[in-house]
C-alpha cells in the first residue's frame, strides 16, 4: 500500500469546513470573560470546568410543599424537606421530588369532563353499580381525597399509587354498601357509609405500607339505576306513607295513653278519698252512738224522750200534716188524698 501524503497548504479536511481550533476557542473565552489562561493548559481547564459543572448538577431546591428522596445507585439514602440541598451528580445519585401537602382527588363511578359552569360528568357504571345488604342495586358515585404521608413508601411500596387507591376505595365502598340496606344508603345512612369506607380504606393502605393518608371519602350521588328509578320512587313513597302512618299512630297512642292513665289515676284517687270519707263518717257515727248509749244508760227515760223528740223534729217537716183539736176532730170527715199521694210516689 502506498502512503497518503498531505498536499502542501491543504487541510486534511479538504476544501470543506475546517475543524474548530482549540487555541482560538480559548482566546475567545479569554477575551470575553477576561480570564487569563495559559494556552498550553486549555484542554485541562475545559476538563476541570466540565467536572465542576457536572458536580454542580447535584444542587437542587425543594419547595415548601414538597419532599425529595435521594437514591445512590438505586438505594435510598435520605429523605429531605424544603430548602436547598445537594446530591452527587448522575449517575451516582438521583432525586425524586413530589408534593406531600397537596390533597389529591380520585373520582370513582364518574369522571369530570368539563368543570364548567355548568359541570359535565361521564358515568362509569362498572365502578358505580353496587349491591346493598337487602339485595338491591344502587348507583354510587363518590370521590376520595388523600395526601402523601410517607414519600419513601409512596414511591417504592406501590407500583401505581392512584390506581391502587382507586381499586381499594371501590372495594371498601362495595363492602360497606353490602352491609347497608338500600333505604339507609339513600337517606340517613350516607354519613355512616362515608366514615366507615374512609376507615376501611385507611386500614387497607396501612397494610400496603403505601405512605398514604386518606383525608375523606365523599358521596357525590347515590340513586337507583335508571331502569328501576320510577318503580323505586313508588316503593320509597309507599315506605314514607307507611312511616307517616306509623308516626301518626304513635302520636295518637302517646296522646291517648297518658290521658287514660291520668283519668284512671283520678278515678283511683277519688275512690280512695270516698272510701276514706266513708270510713271517717262511719267512725264518727259509731263514736256518737257510743256516746249516746253512755248517756242513755245514765238516764234511760230522759234519753229516750229526747231521741224521740229529735227524730220527730227531723221527720215531721217532711210530711204533709193537719193538726186538729181533739174536740173538733171528731166532727171532721177524714179524707185520704190518694191521687196526690200517688203523684208524690211517682216523683
Amino acid at each position: 500500500m502506498g502512503t497518503w501524503n498531505k498536499p502542501p497548504n491543504k487541510s486534511p479536511w479538504g476544501n470543506g469546513p475546517q475543524p474548530p481550533d482549540i487555541d482560538e476557542i480559548l482566546n475567545n473565552l479569554q477575551n470575553k470573560f477576561k480570564i487569563g489562561l495559559p494556552k498550553k493548559g486549555g484542554v485541562a481547564f475545559i476538563l476541570v470546568l466540565a467536572v465542576a459543572l457536572w458536580f454542580a448538577t447535584g444542587i437542587f431546591i425543594i419547595d415548601p410543599e414538597e419532599q425529595g428522596v435521594i437514591k445512590r445507585f438505586g438505594v435510598i439514602t435520605d429523605v429531605v424537606g424544603p430548602g436547598p440541598h445537594y446530591h452527587l451528580p448522575l449517575p451516582i445519585e438521583t432525586v425524586q421530588i413530589a408534593p406531600v401537602t397537596a390533597v389529591r382527588r380520585l373520582e370513582i363511578g364518574f369522571r369530570t369532563i368539563q368543570t364548567g359552569p355548568p359541570a359535565k360528568y361521564r358515568r362509569v357504571l362498572k365502578e358505580s353499580l353496587m349491591l346493598t345488604g337487602d339485595e338491591n342495586i344502587i348507583d354510587v358515585q363518590f370521590i376520595v381525597q388523600y395526601r402523601i404521608s410517607d414519600l419513601e413508601n409512596y414511591f417504592y411500596s406501590l407500583t401505581n399509587p392512584d390506581e391502587t387507591v382507586k381499586s381499594a376505595a371501590e372495594s371498601a365502598m362495595r363492602e360497606v354498601v353490602g352491609d347497608t340496606t338500600v333505604t339507609k344508603a339513600l337517606t340517613v345512612g350516607k354519613g355512616i357509609i362515608e366514615d366507615t369506607t374512609a376507615q376501611l380504606l385507611q386500614q387497607t393502605m396501612n397494610s400496603y405500607k403505601g405512605g398514604i393518608k386518606i383525608e375523606n371519602v365523599k358521596l357525590q350521588d347515590v340513586h337507583p339505576p335508571d331502569a328501576v328509578k320510577e318503580a323505586f320512587k313508588d316503593v320509597v313513597s309507599a315506605r314514607e306513607d307507611r312511616e307517616k302512618m306509623i308516626n301518626d299512630a304513635e302520636g295518637y297512642r302517646n296522646n291517648l295513653v297518658p290521658k287514660a292513665r291520668g283519668e284512671a289515676a283520678q278515678m283511683i284517687n277519688n275512690a280512695k278519698a270516698y272510701a276514706k270519707e266513708k270510713v271517717l263518717v262511719a267512725t264518727g257515727e259509731s263514736e256518737r252512738f257510743n256516746m249516746v248509749y253512755e248517756e242513755y244508760k245514765k238516764a234511760k227515760d230522759i234519753t229516750r224522750e229526747r231521741i224521740l223528740l229529735e227524730t220527730m223534729a227531723s221527720i215531721l217537716p217532711k210530711v204533709n200534716k193537719i193538726i186538729a183539736d181533739k174536740e173538733v176532730g171528731g166532727n171532721v170527715l177524714p179524707f185520704l188524698p190518694i191521687g196526690q199521694t200517688l203523684n208524690q210516689l211517682n216523683k
